[in-house]
This record gives C-alpha cells, sequence and structure tokens, in this order.
C-alpha cells in the first residue's frame, strides 16, 4: 500500500490492498488501543532505523504498563538511504520529534533506541555536521536517551521494516503465517 503514496502512481486499489487495508484496521481497533496523553507524565519514544525506512511508536507508562498514543513511520529517499547507521538512527529520531512536536515541545522525553551510539552524539563536538545541525534541531526538547535491545524495541522496529518487493516474492501462505492474529 506505501506505493499508492509514491509520486505519478497511479492510483490502483486493488484486492491485495484492500486485503492489507482490512487487516490494518482490525489491528488498529484491537489491544493495545492508542490512549489520549497524560500531561503530567513523561513521554517515551521508541525509535528504529532500517536501510528503506524509520520507525517509532509515542506512548506514555501508566502503572507500570506501556501504552501508546501515536504510531509513525516514513520510507526513506535516495539520498537517505546512503547515510551511515548512525545518521538513520539520528533522523528517525529527528522525525519523530518533528512529527510529534505539539506533544514533546514542553514535556520530558525518554528515547529508547537500540543504537547506542546516539546517547554520545549530543557531547560530541566533531561530528559532521548534518549530525550537529539535529543535534542543535532537538536541543530544545528535554531528551534522555536509553538503550533498548532490538529485541524489546519490537514496534518501532516492525514499522522500520519493509519488505522489499523487488528482493523476492512472497505468497499470500507466507503473509498470513508471518502476522499474529
Amino acid at each position: 500500500m506505501t506505493h499508492l503514496l509514491e509520486k505519478d502512481t497511479p492510483f490502483l486499489f486493488d484486492e491485495e490492498c484492500m486485503k492489507a487495508f482490512e487487516f490494518l484496521k482490525e489491528r488498529l481497533v484491537s489491544a493495545p488501543i492508542l490512549v489520549a496523553p497524560d500531561w503530567s507524565l513523561p513521554f517515551e519514544l521508541m525509535c528504529d532505523a532500517s536501510d528503506q525506512a524509520v520507525g517509532a511508536v509515542l506512548g506514555q507508562r501508566r502503572e507500570k504498563h506501556f501504552h501508546p498514543i501515536y504510531y509513525a513511520s516514513k520510507t526513506l529517499n535516495d539520498a537517505q538511504e546512503n547515510y551511515t547507521t548512525t545518521e538513520k538512527e539520528l533522523l528517525a529520531v529527528v522525525f519523530v520529534f518533528d512529527k510529534f512536536r505539539s506533544y514533546l515541545v514542553l514535556s520530558k522525553t525518554i528515547v529508547f533506541t537500540d543504537h547506542s551510539a546516539l546517547r554520545f552524539l549530543f557531547a560530541k563536538k566533531d561530528a559532521k555536521p548534518r549530525l550537529i545541525r539535529w543535534i542543535l534541531l532537538l536541543s530544545e526538547f528535554d531528551i534522555e536517551i536509553k538503550d533498548k535491545k532490538g529485541a524489546e524495541n519490537v514496534a518501532a522496529d516492525h514499522l522500520s521494516r519493509l519488505e522489499d518487493p523487488e528482493s523476492s516474492e512472497i505468497s499470500e501462505e507466507e503473509i498470513g503465517d508471518r502476522f499474529p492474529h
């Protein structure tokens, strides 16, 4: 379905798109359901980047349980696909702070990432100009960066992963088995 968003692509909503749409609709109304933010609590962001996309989940911890507020993902353009891993991971953070700015601008935010180098970038003085620019953009926020293993960062990890349709053919049986119901 993401191909329908590409520029100059004819809008062809075929049977495959309809199945994906129905699946997404079902998943969006079943637990965990999105919750409204509690402005007295800190926000938690789980970010991840892959070779083709970045993804994140914005949420809050209430009574020791994480409750999602918003999901976001974005495919990378050709130039962004050439970024280093560290640049892609920081791009994911910059993307979500831009996307969720209205939620995060005056709030404490804990960012969970599986790329531990991000914690040290904020103190680094000799980074690439692009990274310095992004760090300056993030400096207006109250951010704490924490490590989280990729296996524990499941939602953001899935949002950043895209199947490459050119790399392999996927049958309907594989799709049905891969997604939990």
